[in-house]
């Protein structure tokens, strides 16, 4: 691409990728290994470098000191796959990044979460976005009902995941924690229920009729220092353990001074992809639960 007055762009050649028709910016070359992941460890098996997007609010790509977000390629479609899923048919394992909101650190004044979603070779996948009111998010805290909104690359609604007012107390085991999984918004595809247990972390993971799929299995005390903590997906007799959910640790200042959490989901390869989309809805779940306050 020629380029003209130092890094600057000539207009007059415009943008365009003939590989990637609906890519906004090409001639720049991806910043290698931008995520600290070893290159011999994660390879690209058989994709091409993903066009490159940009959230609304967020710098663009050419800026200085701002890093390149690379979005994961789009799949072809499946037959019978809800629009937008495509994505996890390819992957056994998802990465969620909850960013850090200065606000909220500096302040304490609680706003929406907002998530990354990539996969293990840092690519984007997906971005989730809570829909909340102030007045809710500040007086009901990580107990606060909630809709997490999740788009594609291209801006589209994927997943709406809905979480009402209810209680997580085991001295109330008539009104536990139910979660509802839409793909696409409107359509049910899942549900994440909480079962009563005197002291573990216990959920099921159930399809669109109500009917148990999975279960998870916390332990005793969901914090620990300086280690990931797992959650076990386990099948519904819990005889084997098919997945995990784990808290990662990121670290003793970002722990102790935010309530920003990175986790990462394993599942089978051919796991159900409405079973995947609903983990991922058990992991916002999890998140609220047990990690949403400091003092975790």
């Amino acid at each position: 691409m020629e380029m003209k007055g130092g890094n600057e762009p000539n207009p007059n050649l415009g943008y365009g990728n003939p590989g990637f028709p609906n890519a906004d910016y090409s001639g720049y070359a991806p910043q290698q290994n931008p995520y600290g992941f070893s290159p011999a460890e994660y390879q690209p098996a058989g994709y091409p470098p993903g066009p490159y997007q940009v959230q609304p609010g967020q710098a663009m790509p050419n800026q200085p000191g701002v890093p390149v977000t690379a979005w994961m390629p789009v799949p072809p479609a499946i037959p019978n796959c809800p629009p937008g899923l495509e994505y996890l048919s390819q992957i056994d394992q998802i990465l969620v990044h909850q960013q850090v909101e200065l606000l909220e650190a500096l302040t304490g004044f609680e706003t929406n979460n907002k998530y990354e979603i990539k996969n293990n070779m840092g690519q984007r996948v997906y971005f989730a976005a809570e829909e909340n009111d102030c007045c809710t998010r500040n007086y009901c805290g990580p107990s606060r009902p909630f809709t997490m909104t999740i788009v594609d690359n291209t801006g589209r609604e994927i997943m709406k995941i809905d979480r009402p007012c209810r209680c997580s107390a085991c001295c109330f085991p008539c009104c536990l924690q139910k979660l509802e999984v839409q793909a696409p918004p409107g359509t049910v595809v899942g549900y994440v229920v909480q079962n009563w247990h005197p002291y573990l972390p216990k959920f099921t993971i159930q399809n669109e009729r109500e009917q148990g799929v999975l279960k998870i299995r916390g332990p005793c005390i969901p914090c620990s220092c300086c280690t990931d903590i797992n959650f076990e997906v386990k099948s519904m007799d819990e005889s084997s353990v098919v997945g995990r959910i784990s808290k990662q640790w990121t670290g003793s200042v970002n722990e102790i001074f935010t309530d920003s959490d990175n986790f990462g989901i394993q599942f089978p390869m051919d796991l159900d992809i409405k079973t995947k989309a609903t983990m991922l809805g058990a992991c916002f779940l999890i998140d609220f639960m047990f990690f949403e306050t400091k003092d975790n």
